[in-house]
């Protein structure tokens, strides 16, 4: 909310050198934005093939965008599957589907041919809709627009009271949805999800519409649409605690007990913390028990799930006890990007001047564009490109190069389109710099 201005006419507050009255009270607060509340009524849930086919059918029969959402059972389940996907349609109000007892979801994908789909956060949802085969050929990314707007704050109930002014129940966002029969308010929390993103959308279009940044969304919404989950290589070095060890042999034991441990989860579809917390892998990996007396007589192995597995926990620290030198697994994990920008001063000094200008330079693009730097530049592709450049230094080939290099790691056009003059500024920059400290050292 912006001030008043002072006019120079008005009378003063209060005397000059004198307190303001003490008796005066505060101003009163701004009463809370109105809670969002269902339009149609809480509908009931879609759980056959029989009811699946009315959905569709209705879906298909209304226009305009479709609004979807899923919710997993993060925290509680190993895999990352739906258990239960809400949509909403112009014309078509909105479904509430649980795909579990589903033999397919086919006619829902053939209902939803052609339109776009609205949702929030896409990377979180769009793979567990299409393990179930739900693939959109066409998205808007509420998320994704609030962050190209530079909004400070994404979160959707966030995002639906600053635009929109209303409140959104957040309560059941950590709930276990693989949980049968739902309760009535987690299904009101599910629908009231999608109950906004239709409005939320024309708002945005708009708001991109006036910032010049209609092309962006489209580029980003267009490169989601191939978005697959990162594979995480050695996703044990994950483990919570697991820099605190020292000595390889160490490693290779924790490596061993997340491995058996995520075996374990697997099978039983429950999160592998629920069977063995991380902080019971560290303290196992560094006292190495021989025997399960031992072993259970350490720190976080109280817990159902480590005394019922124990015999796996023992029989993974005994093959690493017989591990050869070689077998152990390297201190650092191997990766195939450049060494970490630490370093780059002591190995390579004009690669660590480039990083730095370029760096600099990114955060004030960000700052001028009023959107986050990450998307403005994904900084991996940032590392990569400032630590092997182009060869050329011809500042039109260079450009050309740096935009090629760019497009191979997966940067949308829009954003090399901005970024491009500043990089080539840091590259023949940094050589300036280097050319011109050689020059002014003694012979």
């Amino acid at each position: 909310m912006s001030e008043t201005p002072h006019s120079p006419d008005a009378e003063p507050d209060s005397e000059p050198g004198t307190e303001p009255d003490a008796g005066l009270e505060p101003a009163p607060e701004a009463p809370p934005a109105p809670l969002l509340e269902l339009r149609d009524g809480l509908p009931e849930v879609v759980d056959t093939d029989a009811g699946l086919l009315e959905a569709c059918a209705a879906l298909a029969a209304a226009t305009g965008p479709v609004a979807i959402d899923a919710e997993r059972a993060s925290g509680y389940r190993y895999s990352n599957r739906a258990y239960l996907i809400q949509l909403r349609r112009e014309g078509a109000g909105t479904w509430l589907i649980d795909p579990i007892p589903m033999t397919t979801l086919a006619p829902l994908q053939e209902a939803l041919a052609g339109s776009e789909w609205i949702l929030h956060a896409a990377t979180q949802d769009l793979p567990c809709l299409r393990e179930v085969g739900l693939v959109p050929t066409s998205l808007f990314d509420s998320e994704l627009a609030g962050r190209l707007l530079g909004y400070p704050r994404v979160g959707l109930a966030t995002l639906v009271e600053t635009i929109l002014g209303q409140r959104m129940r957040k309560e059941h966002s950590a709930a276990d949805w693989s949980t049968r029969p739902l309760p009535k308010p987690w299904l009101d929390y599910a629908a009231l999800d999608v109950e906004v993103l239709i409005e939320l959308r024309e708002h945005m279009i708009g708001e991109l519409a006036e910032a010049g940044k209609t092309e962006w969304a489209r580029q980003e919404f267009e490169n989601l649409l191939g978005f697959e989950p990162a594979v995480r290589v050695d996703a044990w070095r994950r483990t919570s605690g697991v820099h605190r060890l020292r000595g390889r042999r160490s490693l290779a034991a924790a490596k061993a007990l997340w491995e058996a441990r995520d075996e374990i989860a697997a099978e039983r579809d429950v999160t592998p913390g629920r069977i063995l917390p991380d902080s019971a892998i560290v303290v196992a990996a560094t006292a190495m028990p021989t025997d399960r007396r031992s072993l259970l007589s350490l720190q976080g192995f109280h817990g159902r799930g480590a005394s019922r597995y124990s015999a796996s926990w023992v029989d993974a620290l005994a093959k690493v006890r017989e591990m050869s030198e070689d077998e152990l697994p390297s201190r650092a994990p191997r990766g195939d990007g450049p060494p970490h920008p630490r370093t780059w001063a002591d190995r390579d000094p004009v690669a660590d001047r480039r990083f730095k200008a370029a760096r600099e330079s990114m955060l004030n693009l960000a700052e001028v564009n009023h959107l986050p730097v990450e998307n403005l530049l994904t900084p991996d592709y940032l590392r990569r490109l400032m630590w092997a450049p182009p060869a050329t230094r011809e500042p039109a080939a260079l450009a050309e190069g740096i935009r090629e290099q760019l497009a191979s790691y997966g940067a949308r056009p829009w954003q090399a389109g901005l970024v491009t003059g500043a990089l080539v500024g840091a590259v023949l920059g940094a050589d300036q710099a280097a050319d011109q400290g050689a020059e002014d050292a003694p012979a």
